[in-house]
C-alpha cells in the first residue's frame, strides 16, 4: 500500500511537471483566453456576488428553515388537489438554489412518504431547472427575452412531464394511493403568512437591487423609471425587512434599529467618498448582510434566527467554489462577454458554431443531450452559455440546453434509478430531452 501510495505521488509530480514544462505561453490564443478568464471573475464577482448571490443565499436559508417539510406536503403530497399539488410543485424551483444532485434527498423524501409520482417528478425537474437567482441571472446576461422563455419553459415542463408521467404509471399510482396511509403533519411553528411576507421582501429586496438598466432610448418606459429609483424601492423593503425582524422573528428592536442606522451610515459614506457608481451601492449591501448575519446569529429569543444565518453559510459553501470553477471554466475555453466587448477563449468559435450554431433539429437535440448529461452546479450554466452564445451558439440550442442542464446530470439519473427504476428513470430523462428540442426549435424559430 505504501509503495502505491508513493507511485501515485510520483505520476501527480510528473503529471504537474509536463504541464509547467509545456505551458504554451507564447501562444496568443492561451494568453487571451487567460486574460478572458481574469476579467470574467472580476465582473462577476462586481456585478453578481454582493448583489445577487449573497441575498439568494438568505432566501433559500428562509426555505430550508422556516418552512417545514409538513408544510410542503401539505401542499403537493399525495392527498393535495391535483391543480394544487402540480401548481407548488412546478414554482416550487423559484424558491430552491439547488442542483441537480442537491434536490435529490428532497425528491426521495417526498417520493418515499407517499407523493404522487406526478408532482414528485414536477418538484424533481423544477427544483434545480430554475430558481429567483437563476431567473435574475439569465435575463440579466443572456436577455430578457431568454429568462421569459427559461422561466415558461421550466415551469411548464415540469407540469408536462408530471403529468405525462403519472399517466403512463396511472395503474401503478392508482394502487399507491389506495395504499397509502395519511401522514400525520406537525402543527407550524408561525401562521404561514407570516413566513410568506418574510421570504417575499427578501426575494423583492433581490429583484430591485439587480433590476437592469433598459436601453440607452428608452427613458419613458415604467422599465426605466423602476431602475432610475430602484435603490429608493430597495431601502423600502429594506425598512420592510426591518419590521419582519422585529414583528415576526422577534429579534431585539435595538439590534435592529441600530443596524439600520449602520447601514444608512454606510450608504451615506459610499456615496460621498466613492466615485464610481456600480461600486458604492456594493457597500451598504454588505455592511446590512454582515448586520443581518450577526443580530441573527447572536439572538437568544429563538434558535431558528441563528440556525438561519447557519443555512444560509451552508448554501454559500455549497455554491460559491462550484460557480467559481463555472466561471473560471466558461472564461479560459469560451472566453468572456459584457458591455459590449468580447475576449476570445480557448475554444475556437467555429467548432461551436459548427456543433450548436444555427437553429437545425440537429443543433437543439446535441444541446438538450449533452445538457442532459453534463453536470451543471447552481448557476453555472449561464456563465458557460454566456460564452457559448459569444462563439456562435444559436439562440435556440441555448435555450434547449437551459431546460435540459440544469435539471438533470449523469450523478442525478443514477440516483433517481435507485429511487424509481430504471424505466422510469428512462422515461424521465427521454421527455426532458424531447421537450428541450422542440422547445429550442421553436424559440429559435421566433427570435
Amino acid at each position: 500500500m505504501e509503495t502505491k501510495k508513493e507511485f501515485k505521488i510520483l505520476i501527480w509530480i510528473a503529471v504537474i511537471f509536463g504541464a509547467a514544462f509545456f505551458l504554451p505561453i507564447e501562444s496568443v490564443r492561451f494568453n487571451t483566453a487567460i486574460a478572458a478568464t481574469l476579467d470574467l471573475v472580476k465582473w462577476y464577482a462586481r456585478e453578481h456576488v454582493i448583489l445577487c448571490l449573497l441575498p439568494a443565499f438568505f432566501i433559500a436559508g428562509v426555505i430550508s428553515v422556516f418552512v417545514s417539510q409538513g408544510s410542503v406536503l401539505r401542499y403537493f403530497g399525495a392527498n393535495a388537489k391535483k391543480w394544487l399539488a402540480y401548481t407548488v410543485a412546478a414554482v416550487s424551483g423559484t424558491i430552491l438554489a439547488v442542483c441537480s444532485c442537491t434536490i435529490l434527498p428532497l425528491f426521495s423524501s417526498i417520493h418515499k412518504r407517499g407523493a404522487g409520482l406526478g408532482p414528485a417528478i414536477a418538484f424533481l425537474y423544477s427544483g434545480p431547472a430554475i430558481n429567483i437567482l437563476a431567473i435574475i441571472l439569465t435575463a440579466r446576461i443572456l436577455g430578457f427575452e431568454m429568462g421569459v422563455a427559461r422561466t415558461v419553459g421550466a415551469v411548464s415542463f415540469s407540469v408536462i412531464i408530471g403529468l405525462t408521467m403519472a399517466f403512463i404509471y396511472r395503474k401503478e399510482e392508482k394502487i399507491k394511493k389506495e395504499a397509502q396511509m395519511n401522514i400525520p403533519l406537525p402543527p407550524e411553528k408561525r401562521p404561514m403568512w407570516q413566513t410568506s411576507l418574510h421570504f417575499f421582501v427578501l426575494v423583492l429586496i433581490l429583484v430591485f437591487a439587480n433590476w437592469g438598466r433598459p436601453a440607452a432610448n428608452d427613458t419613458n418606459s415604467a422599465w426605466y423609471y423602476l431602475w432610475a429609483y430602484k435603490w429608493y424601492i430597495t431601502g423600502a423593503f429594506s425598512l420592510l425587512l426591518a419590521f419582519s425582524l422585529i414583528k415576526i422573528l422577534k429579534i431585539k428592536w435595538q439590534w435592529v434599529l441600530l443596524s439600520a442606522f449602520v447601514v444608512l451610515i454606510s450608504t451615506f459614506l459610499s456615496s460621498t467618498f466613492i466615485e464610481n457608481a456600480k461600486l458604492a451601492p456594493l457597500v451598504p449591501m454588505i455592511v446590512g448582510i454582515a448586520a443581518l448575519s450577526i443580530i441573527t446569529l447572536f439572538d437568544k429569543q429563538d434558535e431558528d434566527n441563528k440556525e438561519w444565518t447557519i443555512s444560509t453559510w451552508g448554501f454559500a459553501k455549497q455554491i460559491l467554489p462550484l460557480l467559481a470553477v463555472g466561471v473560471v471554466t466558461a472564461g479560459f475555453l469560451l472566453g468572456s462577454t459584457h458591455d459590449g466587448q468580447t475576449i476570445a477563449g480557448i475554444i475556437p468559435n467555429e467548432w461551436i458554431q459548427w456543433l450548436v450554431g444555427g437553429n437545425s433539429f440537429a443543433s437543439n437535440f446535441f444541446a438538450s443531450v449533452v445538457g442532459a448529461f453534463m453536470y451543471f452546479a447552481t448557476l453555472t450554466e449561464v456563465p458557460i452559455l454566456q460564452g457559448l452564445i459569444a462563439s456562435g451558439m444559436g439562440k435556440g440550442p441555448a435555450l434547449a440546453l437551459l431546460l435540459a442542464g440544469p435539471s438533470l446530470s449523469l450523478p442525478n439519473m443514477l440516483v433517481i434509478r435507485g429511487v424509481m427504476g430504471t424505466q422510469k428513470t428512462v422515461v424521465y430523462v427521454a421527455l426532458v430531452v424531447v421537450m428541450a428540442t422542440i422547445s429550442g426549435l421553436a424559440y429559435g424559430y421566433f427570435f
